[in-house]
């Protein structure tokens, strides 16, 4: 019943791939609001989450080891070296994780270089890492590497 829907009502198109495509559209947003619908409201974000990451995987933008270290971090690393008093072993060993992956189907070591460069910026990074809303703030050394990509 809710595939003939689906068909009814997704947006018609001349050829048929695009035709295709409105239809799983039409059809991943009518199941995310049906399953989010019958979801406790502390459950909804964890589903978004897992909804997001799924189609960023089956339209190749993300690979399941970038997921991985998205939910892993540096828990599988044994890096007892932390360099900063400021920064918890935990966050020390996410950038460990981060700098040792590569990101995305062209194997991309964006952060390789992490690591390193935040000693000669420390002050900068400290700053960065105490920010109250460090998504608003400018990545310290980083900014340009990340607007470019």
């Amino acid at each position: 019943m809710l595939y003939d829907y689906g068909i009814d009502k997704s947006p018609k198109a001349p050829a048929v791939k695009d035709r295709v495509q409105n239809i799983i559209v039409w059809m991943t947003r009518k199941v995310y609001r049906y399953i989010n619908r019958g979801l406790f409201e502390r459950d909804k974000v964890t589903f978004k989450l897992m909804m997001a990451l799924k189609i960023l995987i089956k339209a190749g933008m993300l690979t399941p080891a970038d997921v991985s270290v998205l939910l892993k971090a540096g828990a599988g690393i044994d890096d007892r070296n932390k360099k900063y008093n400021w920064m918890d072993q935990k966050i020390w060993l996410n950038i460990v994780a981060l700098s040792k992956h590569k990101f995305g189907n062209e194997h991309n070591f964006f952060y390789k270089e992490l690591p390193d460069r935040i000693a000669p910026h420390e002050k900068e990074w400290k700053k960065f890492f105490d920010e109250n809303e460090p998504e608003n703030a400018i990545v310290p050394d980083y900014e340009d590497k990340i607007i470019g990509d």
